[in-house]
């Protein structure tokens, strides 16, 4: 099968490409390798990816729409992953346009690219960011989503609306997947797994939010591209007997699912983990909470199970030990070889 991973330079999407690689698919990677964190480590990914025959780079922006509509129309696409996205709650506080070029923009070119093309599936990244003010736990889809606490999760509730009306009008299969603090080896640097990890090893402090009273629903990449590779292979039908009461299916052929741990981990278990793996104790300095954060994430994910058989099952202290691993290996700070 021939695959579009869009953002395949990034986090999720260089282990979604990975894997599909391994599974023997075709696929084309797309990436504008920005700067909004370090090239060097998306180049790095790129590389380990270029070690596959069937996998093939071109570097383009998103906003690109003569570029991304050629892409499109000379490749004939069976199905479409998309995960780019200029990330970062925080970061939309402070650069706000750079996410409506990439994240709504973006979206609008990736569904014009699906419609003429007769893609067979979209499965998109969506987050967990979209519940924003809502505190009934755990976050359910059937939830309403519509107090979001940053620009970012705008945008992404955003796209589940665009993915709606393209599978209504044009018939277009679309899966939105909200992602909940997704971590593991190649992570992004801006999150905390990544800083905390960083800091502690380099004997800095970390800092904790709300004086750590946060809880965040972790879940390991390995689980979240078990999820896709399963989610992308239910391609969603058009049900007249949908009765449009929940915001996360319809009559249209469209879905929505959180694919999360389903256990929310208190912030200083997860620093505790850490430390564990690290073998160091944390320098912590104790902040109150930022603009844009919410004080706890909790999936519920009974529809994803239901549809697919799939429950994220990766401990946090697991997790952790492999990420640590993998930091000490990549910026050479331990001799030791790593499998990952």
């Amino acid at each position: 099968m021939n695959f579009l991973i869009t953002g395949a330079a990034g986090f999720i999407g260089f282990h979604v490409a990975k894997r599909l690689c391994e599974d023997g698919h075709q696929v084309h990677g797309i990436d504008n390798l920005n700067d909004y964190y370090d090239v060097n480590l998306k180049l790095a990914r790129l590389e380990r990816l270029k070690k596959f025959g069937t996998f093939t780079f071109v570097k383009l922006d998103l906003a690109d729409r003569e570029g991304i509509a050629e892409l499109f129309s000379t490749e004939n696409f069976d199905r479409v992953i998309h995960l780019a996205a200029q990330a970062g709650v925080r970061y939309s506080i402070e650069n706000p346009m750079a996410y409506i070029d990439s994240n709504l923009v973006g979206m609008a070119t990736i569904l014009e690219g699906c419609r003429h093309n007769k893609v067979e599936h979209l499965v998109y990244a969506s987050s967990s960011s979209v519940y924003g003010m809502n505190e009934k736990m755990p976050f359910s889809t059937e939830d309403a989503v519509d107090h979001p606490v940053s620009l970012y999760a705008a945008t992404k509730k955003a796209n589940e609306l665009m993915a709606h009306s393209y599978s209504h009008l044009y018939d277009l299969p679309t899966t939105g997947l909200r992602f909940f603090t997704v971590y593991g080896p190649w992570g992004r640097p801006d999150m905390a797994p990544f800083l905390f990890t960083d800091a502690i090893l380099n004997d800095r402090e970390i800092k904790v939010f709300n004086h750590g009273k946060m809880k965040r629903d972790f879940t390991y990449i390995d689980d979240i591209v078990e999820g896709i590779m399963r989610i992308q292979d239910v391609v969603p039908q058009r049900n007249p007997e949908d009765d449009n009461r929940s915001p996360s299916s319809s009559k249209a052929p469209y879905k929505v699912f959180n694919i999360g741990n389903n256990e929310p981990i208190p912030l200083m278990q997860f620093i505790e983990a850490i430390e564990k793996a690290a073998s160091k104790e944390a320098k912590k300095n104790f902040m109150p909470m930022q603009p844009g954060d919410v004080p706890a994430t909790f999936a519920d994910i009974g529809s994803l199970q239901n549809e697919v058989g799939f429950k994220p099952n990766t401990d946090i202290e697991y997790g952790m030990q492999q990420f640590v691993d993998w930091f000490k290996l990549f910026y050479k700070l331990d001799p030791c070889e790593s499998k990952k």
